[in-house]
């Protein structure tokens, strides 16, 4: 990668986790170093949500938050839950409702409960005119329907980390959805379909993440590979991710990173 990328939006970064308690400073200098200028810091629970808005007070203007409840825990959703994400999902520097949706795949709650938490974070989205961050795994048909009916009464909505067929992501983009892009593209034995998929979504619908702590990309250069703890994903990776991308849409470099800033400051409504 010979270009320089100077202002790249990590949308999903899940910087509450325990991984990062020791060294939050030096990760979002090591980000900010390498042109990871802003990070949208993911709210999975009451808890985390609470805690994303907290990192933001500490670096006002780099970080910023999604309030939600995410499907691993939505039977723990109650309507105290739901107030409390709604007064979180108020304060300034939280910028969407998520993480939120479906996930069939491992079903830590229930797919009824998830349903039930899902439908409710929407109408948390709707009453607030605030774009939803959502998360779908092997709930497809689902979450499909659910969205479809909620989609005219919500402000907008990115299918986070997706991972999914060239069917599933048109189906998303008729609803006028966004697509987040992770390391999962890196991925040789996993990353078939994404890759495929990537080359019929528009960029001007793709958005950039790393899901920090989560899917590094199996293919990082050795020299980022020896700046990373335990192998642990970081944002300081999205320029690769970037670059992955750029590749299979056939563009530079620049204009992937020109373009997926440009929707993710319009998306969460982040300022220069």
């Amino acid at each position: 990668m010979n270009e320089v990328l100077d202002d790249l939006i990590d949308i999903g970064v899940n910087l509450t986790g325990s991984s990062f308690k020791k060294d939050r400073a030096e990760l979002i200098e090591r980000a900010q170093s390498v042109g990871v200028k802003q990070m949208v810091v993911t709210g999975t629970n009451v808890e985390h949500s609470e805690s994303a808005l907290e990192l933001c007070e500490r670096w006002p203007g780099i970080l910023y938050a999604t309030s939600g409840v995410h499907p691993h825990h939505a039977k723990d959703w109650t309507d105290e839950a739901g107030q409390k994400i709604y007064q979180l999902a108020q304060q300034q520097a939280a910028r969407a409702i998520g993480e939120c949706g479906l996930d069939y795949n491992r079903n830590f709650s229930s797919p009824k409960d998830q349903r039930y938490c899902f439908e409710s974070q929407l109408e948390l989205a709707a009453d607030l005119n605030l774009p939803v961050f959502m998360h779908q795994r092997d709930a497809h048909k689902d979450f499909y329907s659910i969205i479809n009916r909620w989609r005219d009464k919500l402000n907008d909505g990115v299918v986070h980390c997706f991972t999914g067929t060239v069917e599933e992501a048109k189906a998303y983009l008729d609803l006028d959805l966004k697509i987040g892009v992770t390391g999962w593209l890196c991925d040789e034995r996993r990353g078939q379909s994404l890759q495929e998929a990537v080359q019929y979504i528009p960029l001007e619908k793709i958005m950039l993440e790393t899901d920090a702590p989560y899917l590094l990309p199996r293919d990082l250069p050795q020299g980022i590979s020896k700046q990373l703890r335990e192998r642990r994903n970081e944002p300081m990776v999205l320029p690769h991710v970037c670059s992955v991308l750029a590749r299979y849409k056939q563009e530079t470099n620049t204009h992937v990173a020109r373009a997926t800033t440009q929707l993710a400051r319009e998306f969460f409504a982040i300022d220069v």
